[in-house]
């Protein structure tokens, strides 16, 4: 960039940003950050979903989540589960997630405009002038603990009861402060807690049927950096950042048929849940001075799943399990985010598809005390190439899992496991033209490889 090009860009565009920043700026950076949370919250169902509802389960893959009655945690994997067991218990536990991100072959430029990167007058048209500055460290998801907690008890010969507390949705990304994806975003934590009170009824020793309401509460954090001058200092960026809440109510129903002794059918139906997130938006330049603040509002809605499964009792000793979910990711096509006046500010497009994951699991009694388990699952992605995001950077994964159950006495077990997590390597290629003002943009592609570690505990006590 010559100097003469440096002088004049550097007037016009202090002229232009201070005069024009409050209207234009607040309406591109709401309507990014908004739109950002949203595919952030949407994307944790899929590439980033939360199995970690049940250590027992962990331990076989989840392959028999909704036909393999253990413990309390049938309350999530299938409501009608409840009426199969024999007394009243309590389940409680956690998985310690470790991830660790790898990002590799990045390319990261900024864009002018041909005309006044030459000394002209705007053209229209972008060129690349250098690379953002800036590092890629991966790593941004880090460790994280997920608990839950459940309980099952029965009323009669025919009814049960049970709680669930736990959490369906969670993800944190945090990326260096001079992160050279930063402009399509730098931070996101979403967390969703779910309280699930349950009623299941038996009607023979075959059959049994269940249903569960949720509570569900979201809250969420996105920020991403806006440059306040053309060569992209990271120490420069205004840091626009939202955050919202909501509360919102679902269900969940659940069937349990056994044909034969040995043979245990299980069909679970998760529902959608529709959000509006009522979002704060600020904007701080480098000095921490607010520059803007307003309010936006987002209609989001997690889409429904249904899982099905089969346990088949191969001998008094042996189990063996599988599983399949499909969840309805195409109702996630596209963002809208309203301002304060009812208007759409921005309207972006996000065409996910429908995904499917299959699991096979199995579980071996080597005595009274000790059960050894072991499981392999299949999990697509509803992400495509096209709209991939430095936010949602996943593909396709494999999840090994293994563990055991130890019962030291018939009032209590705990249970432990251990699960390798591994994705496809992904691309991920954006571009934007409006960060100064129509003036000049970024653009960001990089390869991630993604991959979990996830210890798993949990006690069961039956009353």
């Amino acid at each position: 960039m010559d100097q003469r090009y440096r002088h004049r860009f550097g007037h016009r565009f202090g002229h232009r940003f201070g005069r024009r920043f409050g209207h234009r700026y607040n309406r591109l950076s709401l309507a990014i950050a908004l739109a950002g949370i949203a595919a952030s919250g949407q994307a944790l169902a899929g590439g980033y979903q939360l199995n970690e509802q049940s250590v027992s389960g962990q331990g076989y893959g989840h392959a028999g989540r909704s036909s393999n009655v253990n413990d309390a945690s049938i309350v999530y994997g299938n409501p009608a589960g409840m009426s199969f067991l024999d007394r009243a218990q309590i389940t409680a536990g956690a998985t310690y997630l470790n991830v660790q991100n790898d990002i590799d072959n990045v390319s990261a430029t900024r864009n002018l405009d041909s005309g006044i990167a030459t000394g002209g007058a705007p053209s229209g048209v972008q060129v690349p002038v250098g690379a953002v500055p800036g590092g890629n460290d991966g790593d941004m998801v880090g460790n994280k603990v997920i608990p839950f907690g459940f309980y099952a008890q029965p009323i009669d010969d025919n009814w049960s009861f049970g709680l669930g507390v736990y959490a369906p949705f969670g993800s944190k990304t945090d990326y260096e402060s001079d992160f050279q994806g930063r402009y399509f975003g730098d931070y996101t934590e979403v967390v969703v807690e779910t309280v699930q009170p349950t009623l299941a009824y038996r009607f023979n020793d075959n059959l049994s049927v269940g249903v569960g309401v949720t509570y569900n509460r979201i809250d969420g954090e996105l920020r991403r950096q806006l440059p306040s001058e053309p060569g992209f200092n990271s120490a420069a960026d205004v840091d626009s950042r939202v955050d919202g809440d909501d509360e919102a109510w679902g269900y969940n129903i659940g069937v349990l048929y056994r044909p034969f002794e040995a043979t245990t059918l299980g069909l679970t139906y998760r529902s959608k849940v529709d959000y509006t997130l009522d979002g704060d938006f600020e904007a701080k330049d480098p000095l921490g001075n607010v520059v803007r603040a307003d309010d936006a509002e987002l209609d989001l809605t997690t889409p429904e799943t249904i899982n099905f499964s089969i346990t088949q009792q191969m001998t008094p000793d042996l189990k063996l399990m599988f599983g399949a979910s499909w969840v309805r990711w195409d109702r996630f096509d596209e963002i809208r985010v309203t301002g304060t006046g009812g208007g759409t500010i921005t309207q972006e497009q996000q065409s996910y598809r429908n995904a499917w994951a299959f699991g096979v699991g199995g579980e071996y009694a080597l005595n009274p005390q000790w059960v050894l388990r072991a499981g392999v699952t299949l999990d697509e992605t509803p992400t495509n190439d096209t709209y991939r995001s430095v936010r949602i950077p996943s593909d396709d994964r494999r999840i090994f899992s293994l563990g055991a159950g130890w019962t030291p006495v018939p009032d209590f077990t705990i249970d432990l496991a251990y699960s390798y997590l591994t994705e496809r390597r992904t691309e991920i290629s954006q571009e934007r033209s409006d960060l100064l003002e129509g003036a000049g943009g970024a653009s960001y592609e990089a390869d991630y490889k993604n991959e979990a570690h996830g210890f798993g505990a949990q006690a069961t006590y039956r009353f």
